[in-house]
């Protein structure tokens, strides 16, 4: 699943393709996708006339920013943009958006898991799934060490759950948390609760430093991951843990174990990490 860096890289590549267009029509071929409102043609007519704005992005989420409406988008695990070349759409292509000036943006998702809402403006941060996101890496002043303490003091949790956890901290995932408690020396299982001011802190810098140098790779690509412009992330190539089982540690060349925790394979160096 496009995590916070994917989902920021793809928000600056569709700012620069698609803002400013005005939306003539837009025609869904898997109503599932549309969540708000819940008539797939209601939502095509709501759209019509609509000029794009500005692309922001909370979390792993993107925000199309039009005059009257913003459109909340999910790409879940495989849902992608991607400017129409003028061939016929394949059947992974549910959502497409006609413009004005005759180009056309498509939604292509080859496990249709993928969500959009479409809100009046204003409205959106009262409503699900806005609502219950908590602050997020890097240039969100309310995530702080001292935020960060305070809520695993309050829980009996484990680390890495905790920080899965969308309404703690929005835009992390598998695979930048794994990264982060590597950076920071801490064991993925270890309990929240447990860890001290020191390790706190120094696991909230690595967090922010891991996911602004995610950034400016352009996220990683380690299956099937693009930006709206069909481009590669290369932060892959910086991993430390996340997808090198057994692979030697880059650190201390002891090898890198798999577990589950959360539910999710879980990628840690035992020795950089102690138990």
């Amino acid at each position: 699943m496009p995590e916070l860096p994917e989902v920021e890289t793809v928000r600056r590549t569709l700012e620069k393709l698609v803002a400013g267009k005005t939306i003539q029509t837009a025609e869904i071929s898997w109503p599932r996708i549309i969540k708000r409102p819940d008539d797939a043609l209601a939502f095509a007519a709501m759209l019509e006339g609509q000029r794009i704005e500005s692309i922001g992005r909370q979390g792993k989420f993107l925000k199309i920013n039009l005059q009257d409406y913003v459109m909340v988008s999910h790409l879940r695990m495989e849902g992608k943009y991607e400017m129409g070349s003028g061939e016929e759409p394949d059947k992974h292509t549910h959502v497409r958006f006609f413009f004005a000036d005759g180009s056309e943006l498509r939604y292509r998702d080859v496990r249709k898991f993928g969500t959009m809402h479409l809100f009046e403006k204003g409205t959106e941060q009262s409503e699900m799934p806005l609502r219950q996101l908590g602050p997020e890496p890097i240039n969100d002043e309310a995530f702080t060490a001292e935020y960060l303490s305070a809520c695993f003091t309050k829980t009996a949790r484990d680390v890495k759950t905790v920080l899965l956890d969308q309404r703690v901290v929005a835009g992390l995932g598998n695979i930048y948390v794994d990264e982060a408690l590597f950076r920071a020396g801490i064991r993925p299982g270890a309990k929240a609760a447990a860890l001290n001011h020191r390790q706190t802190e120094k696991l909230w810098n690595e967090i922010n430093c891991t996911i602004d140098e995610a950034v400016k790779k352009g996220g990683s690509t380690v299956r099937s991951y693009v930006n709206g412009a069909g481009e590669m992330g290369m932060f892959q190539l910086e991993l430390n843990v996340y997808g090198r089982k057994d692979e030697p540690c880059h650190t201390c060349g002891i090898p890198i174990e798999k577990t589950v925790v959360a539910g999710r394979g879980t990628h840690y160096c035992p020795g950089c990490q102690p138990a």
